[in-house]
């Protein structure tokens, strides 16, 4: 079943625009048997010699000309704009879905797919509404229009021309059937090219490295081709389509002057009267080619329809309760009970049984080797997933009954991988805030070692960054990243490999703005240098999902077990 139905509440939202839109629209097609008749008037009196009623029909011609164009200026814009309006809206709403969806889905979904589907796909539904409003219901009510004023000039020829109508619906439906399915395929081969194109150009150095580049030109000729050879079969659809219809509407107008010549001989039909009717018909021709076009680009647009509610039918696995607690004012007391995790339902828990509480102002370091749940213990506080037993509290209150929002804004993350956003630097240090002072942003920044090089740019903070800031270097952005972190002022901090890409000195000024805003917060240290793990008032040591040891530096090294293996190995360059 189409999914088009699925539109009508974003259309009616316009309904006011829609309407002016066809009432413009009536006015313009009354026009066209007006047009009709007074087309065969002027034949006549071209015939007769009559150079005054020619100059009258010839005025009134003008007239009808000026009021019909009025008319269609109007359909056309108040049809624009309420299309226009019909897209932003559905953009809008996709868009915010997207953000309720949970972290899970974006890290299977392709980032090229998304962009397509948000820009191209809605964009088509925007142009088949368009040509739906503008286009389509004018054509239908010409053919309406024209067809009454045939049947009422000559009803037995207008009846015996349209014998052949049910066969060319028959095969306007079949030809755009097999379109709709071509151009499904086709946007989903564009999709991954889109998708292949946001991959190469994101590690782009990383292909240069490599000498990777026959390789990727090679992958993307090839899913060039599957999108050329899919759009390739819908072009030749459409062509077959356009020959075979093309064939019957011509054959139709053949049988229509061997019915018009009978009639006109038998007496049933006069000169001007046959004049008139095929000034009629040769106003069907326009209309049934652009209804017949547009069936075709509204089976091509069902595929865009399609595609763009398979996104709103994605549910997100992390959900808010109705009425959520508002978390303010918090000590920033963690605790974990009997949590059990896995990334999916059947697959092995990558957390078993965590049971541990976080004080106040306490540094919790976590150490194990790669893949023992460090991260993921951290990503649970912040909800960007759901423990599958257990539950998580921040002072004792269970996070699940909590305002995503209001949890989310009491913990500051700084990751391994700095992202940064195109705009300027106050911009990035604000990120999230559409209204900011700029001493609190350089307050932040000072915290964060990063004042003083954000200064020597000539703009200072105003210093637009490229995208994902390559113009600084690693530990700059880094520093940008702190000062975002702390300008909410979290009582929770998670560092997760915050030092670990960084050169000596640029660690060196890192390491003194985490240590300068861990103060009076509770942290959570995941890091493999000694220093940040030394200093933590706790370690807690993870295995296979599994806290199998618990107490701070020293402690851990006298008993001689997996943290003192950890550091043997991992630590010895300190």
């Amino acid at each position: 079943m189409s999914n088009y139905w699925r539109l009508i509440p974003y259309i009616r939202s316009q309904s006011k625009t829609i309407i002016l839109a066809f009432f413009c629209t009536i006015i313009f097609t009354i026009f066209w048997p007006i047009l009709a008749e007074l087309a065969g008037e002027m034949a006549g009196y071209i015939g007769e010699g009559n150079l005054q009623a020619i100059a009258q029909s010839a005025g009134v011609a003008a007239i009808v000309f000026f009021l019909r164009g009025a008319a269609q200026y109007g359909q056309d814009t108040f049809m624009a704009q309420a299309a226009l309006k019909i897209t932003l809206d559905i953009r809008k709403t996709i868009y915010t879905h997207l953000h309720s969806l949970s972290l899970n889905y974006f890290e299977k979904s392709k980032t090229g797919d998304l962009s397509y589907r948000l820009t191209e796909d809605i964009d088509r539904i925007g142009e088949v509404i368009n040509k739906f409003f503008h286009q389509f219901v004018p054509c239908i009510l010409q053919l309406i229009v024209v067809l009454s004023y045939m049947l009422i000039l000559n009803w037995q020829l207008t009846i015996a021309s349209l014998i052949i109508a049910p066969l060319m619906a028959f095969l306007i439906g079949f030809f755009g059937e097999q379109l709709r399915k071509l151009s499904y395929k086709s946007q989903q081969q564009i999709s991954t090219l889109s998708s292949l194109l946001t991959e190469v150009f994101s590690g782009i150095k990383l292909i240069k490295a490599f000498a990777a580049s026959d390789y990727e030109i090679h992958r993307f000729a090839t899913e060039a081709e599957k999108n050329r050879r899919s759009k390739f079969m819908a072009e030749k659809v459409k062509a077959i389509q356009f020959v075979v219809v093309g064939f019957l509407q011509a054959m139709s107008v053949v049988f229509l002057f061997f019915l018009g010549g009978w009639q006109i001989s038998t007496g049933n039909l006069t000169g001007s009267e046959f004049i008139s009717y095929v000034a009629g018909v040769a106003l069907l021709i326009d209309p049934i080619s652009i209804t017949t076009s547009n069936y075709n680009e509204f089976k091509q647009g069902e595929a865009s329809v399609d595609r763009i509610f398979e996104l709103m039918a994605i549910k997100p696995t992390i959900i808010e309760e109705k009425n959520p607690i508002i978390l303010e004012n918090i000590t920033g007391k963690v605790e974990y009970k009997n949590v059990t995790f896995a990334y999916n339902l059947e697959g092995k828990n990558v957390l078993k049984n965590i049971n541990f509480i976080a004080n106040p102002g306490e540094t919790i370091a976590l150490v194990g080797a790669s893949g023992a749940g460090k991260s993921t213990l951290v990503n649970l506080l912040p909800r960007f997933y759901n423990p599958n037993e257990g539950e998580i509290l921040i002072d004792g209150i269970n996070i699940a009954h909590v305002s995503l929002k209001s949890l989310r804004k009491q913990i500051g993350i700084v990751l391994q991988e700095t992202i940064l956003f195109s705009g300027t630097i106050a911009e990035n240090i604000a990120f999230g805030k559409a209204e900011f002072e700029l001493k609190d942003i350089e307050a932040a920044a000072k915290l964060a070692n990063a004042n003083e090089f954000i200064r020597k740019f000539t703009e200072g903070y105003g210093t637009i960054l490229g995208e994902r800031g390559v113009n600084l270097s690693g530990g700059q952005r880094q520093r940008i990243a702190i000062a975002r972190a702390i300008l909410y002022n979290p009582s929770i901090l998670i560092l997760d490999e915050a030092t670990s890409a960084l050169d000596s000195e640029s660690e060196k000024l890192v390491q003194e703005a985490l240590e300068r805003i861990m103060e009076n917060r509770t942290v959570f240290v995941i890091a493999h240098r000694l220093a940040t793990v030394r200093r933590a008032d706790r370690i807690l040591v993870l295995e296979d999902g599994i806290i199998v040891e618990d107490g701070n530096h020293q402690e851990l090294l006298e008993k001689q077990g997996r943290y003192a293996s950890f550091h043997a190995q991992q630590f010895v360059d300190f």
